[in-house]
């Protein structure tokens, strides 16, 4: 079929046969006794029958895949070319081209997981031999990927489908850039092109955005969002001690297998960990965690194997598992929808899910105020990204890094925005300036910002209701028929509260005490920079090191906070004997090769105060000496206010701390020249770029190897 051919459309199913050929999908699916929503066959007329573009809003377990697997099967017998499915997850992937193959449907995905398949595919779909084609968002920004698939798509007559929809909005949870392409793809496709947009987790104003990406005369059809198999409560309990203790006791009494929830990769990680000591048969599932390994895990929660998974968001939109049993969440996620889209993992195909919240409301709070300051980049940052390019030589990501104080992730999704604005061009891996009279968006930051802020109050307020908690949520996706559910713990007398074995709670308190965090050395230096550059020679690199605490650990990390409060305010401190038998026991526990010989505080402009007394301390028990030779030298540094916090990618924190940090001969031990081992302590480690950078400098000025302790690790 020929360009010309393609702009003649194929036949579509007429109504009647809609509904005969949708009930004999859904059979398939579902069961002989199935029978189609009426929902779901509003939506297959709308789109493949009455050529409207669709947004259809329905609650998680609805079987919006359903509409456009049947619709392609559809399509495909009367002559129709593949469809395209637009999908944000590999592991949303992955399920769909398992069940699509229910209805006898040749389903391909291309993403990062099948480069070297990618040749092969393209092949398939230009022969015709492809039924539903699955991609990822970010294969659009691809100009030889979008030339390649699309003008042989174009061939044929073919349906578009954008699955998570609301990823198309920056109102969005879940804002994904390059789902913003999709406008422009629709703009190429002829009128009738069928084209269907799906979420389940979307307010009236992420559904009007999305509408309105679709075209001015897109149909929205909107759903219930109630969810009868789900009975939602909470746990109020005082510190993670007692919640992990609560948890060890809880699980056993939860029907079937689910999800712990956590909002930190160190917090997944830690609380499995826990949960095994305790005998429970549970996993970590984190974005850091192998994929291989992760398709295991799913694996094994499917089978049952498993009790429960202890996930972060990682494990979202693309985990389908019908007979979840159970949701519990240590520590809310920022919003209502994103609370409601995770809980809608459970109780799919089982009549009872039990959705159980454990708030932590100070350790929220610090974590949801971190994942504001770095979801919105400023228009500093964006006009100082803009300054770099040039029309017509492209830069890429580690030039860029040099001069925009962002981290590459951050700084990738920025140019991929910048990119979608028509403010840049991609050519080949880097950029190039536009000729497009970009300015920055005040106004929708500014909304953007409180809109973040509101629903984070939205879900303080959620933990502290008297109310009906679902019929929360479902106004908080603005849900016209939201109602009392009648099943949540504020409805009825359930409740998991509790209050657990004081014997586990002292075990879950030496868990969250005992555990030694490590901190891995840097080895080479940062890509781009004049100096320093290359690899970090061996003998200056900082040994591996310690902390305490881990940020949000509920352990130490509390006390460590409440320190550094103290600093930041002014105020006299002192710190505990517990928390000196605590260091100690770190450092005995420390399998170094040599003893330290003495003990270097690190410079600080918030928590001097902090670190002089953790090592006075330290010294004190250890008889120590303590020389505070390394010194913060302001005058090269410009502006003077730029804390390392501050700095957001690795260019930056390398280059604060080289023009900062250097070593004052005159005070350092007498003998200290090739002798042993220094102790150098710091208040908190998050790039390792300050310890790195400190421990060169030591090293250079002729000391011992340098072994690292912070306080707290991030």
């Amino acid at each position: 079929m020929n360009e010309r051919e393609a702009s003649i459309e194929p036949p579509r199913p007429t109504a009647d046969e809609v509904i005969a050929e949708l009930t004999r999908d859904i059979q398939l699916l579902a069961g002989p006794d199935a029978v189609p929503r009426p929902e779901q066959i509003e939506a297959v007329t709308a789109v493949v029958a009455n050529r409207q573009r669709t947004l259809l809003v329905a609650r998680t377990g609805f079987g919006k895949s359903a509409v456009y697997f049947s619709s392609t099967r559809m399509l495909r017998s009367r002559g129709w070319g593949p469809t395209v499915v637009v999908s944000p997850l590999l592991a949303l992937m992955r399920d769909q081209v398992a069940a699509a193959q229910k209805l006898g449907l040749n389903a391909v995905t291309i993403n990062s997981s099948n480069i070297d398949s990618w040749d092969e595919i393209e092949s398939q779909v230009a022969a015709d031999a492809v039924d539903l084609m699955l991609i990822a968002p970010e294969r659009l920004s691809n100009p030889g990927f979008r030339r390649r698939v699309f003008t042989s798509l174009r061939q044929r007559a073919f349906m578009l489908v954008c699955d998570e929809a609301h990823c198309i909005s920056d109102w969005g949870h879940d804002f994904r850039p390059d789902y913003r392409r999709l406008r422009q793809l629709l703009a190429d496709l002829p009128a009738w092109t069928p084209v269907l947009a799906t979420t389940a987790t979307a307010n009236q104003r992420v559904t009007d955005d999305v509408a309105a990406q679709l075209g001015d005369d897109s149909l929205v059809l909107r759903t219930t969002l109630d969810r009868k198999s789900l009975h939602l409560s909470t746990v109020d309990l005082p510190d993670d001690a007692h919640r992990l203790a609560w948890l060890a006791e809880t699980l056993p009494q939860l029907d079937g297998s689910g999800i712990v929830y956590t909002l930190t990769v160190a917090q997944a990680h830690e609380t499995a960990e826990w949960l095994r000591s305790q005998g429970h048969e549970v996993g970590a599932y984190t974005g850091q965690v192998d994929p291989d390994e992760r398709l295991q895990l799913e694996a094994d929660l499917r089978g049952n194997q498993l009790k429960a998974l202890v996930a972060t968001s990682a494990l979202g939109m693309g985990f389908d598992k019908g007979d979840l049993a159970f949701c519990v969440h240590l520590g809310l996620p920022p919003t209502p929808v994103a609370y409601y889209q995770q809980i809608g993992r459970a109780g799919r195909n089982i009549a009872r899910a039990e959705a159980i919240a454990v708030p932590r409301p100070a350790e929220d709070a610090r974590i949801w105020k971190w994942f504001e300051s770095v979801s919105m980049p400023s228009e500093e940052l964006c006009v100082t990204a803009l300054d770099q390019l040039n029309p017509h030589e492209p830069t890429g990501i580690a030039d860029l890094e040099r001069y925009v104080n962002l981290g590459r992730s951050r700084l990738s999704t920025l140019m991929n925005i910048l990119e979608v604005d028509g403010a840049v061009e991609r050519v080949g891996s880097g950029w190039i300036r536009s000729d497009f009279p970009w300015v920055y968006n005040h106004e929708i930051a500014a909304t953007l910002r409180e809109l973040r802020r509101t629903e984070g109050n939205e879900m303080l307020a959620w933990a502290q209701l008297d109310t009906c908690r679902l019929r929360y949520l479902r106004e908080s996706l603005d849900d016209a028929e939201a109602a009392a559910c009648g099943r949540c713990d504020r409805c009825t007398d359930h409740t998991w509260q509790s209050d657990p074995d004081p014997v586990l709670v002292a075990k879950a308190t030496l868990h969250l005490e005992g555990g030694d965090v490590l901190i891995e050395p840097r080895k080479q230096w940062p890509t781009r920079l004049e100096a320093p550059k290359g690899r970090i020679a061996a003998d200056s690199q900082a040994r591996v090191g310690r902390a305490l605490a881990r940020l949000g650990d509920g352990g130490w990390d509390t006390v460590v906070e409440g320190l550094f409060k103290l600093a930041r305010n002014g105020d006299p401190l002192e710190v505990s004997e517990d928390m000196v038998q605590a260091c100690a026991g770190v450092l005995k526990r420390w399998d170094w090769a040599e003893r330290p010989t003495w003990i270097c505080p690190m410079p600080s402009r918030r928590s001097q105060s902090v670190i002089d007394a953790v090592a006075d301390a330290i010294a004190a028990l250890g008889k120590l000496p303590v020389h505070r030779a390394i010194v913060a030298d302001l005058s090269e540094l410009a502006p003077a206010d730029q804390y390392q916090t501050e700095q957001a990618n690795s260019a930056h924190q390398v280059l604060n701390m080289w023009h900062r940090l250097r070593v004052d001969p005159l005070l350092l031990p007498a003998g200290s020249v090739g002798g042993g081992p220094v102790l150098l302590i710091d208040d908190e480690v998050e790039s390792r770029w300050t310890v790195t950078v400190a421990s060169h400098r030591l090293v250079q000025a002729g000391t011992g190897p340098v072994l690292p302790f912070a306080l707290r690790s991030r």
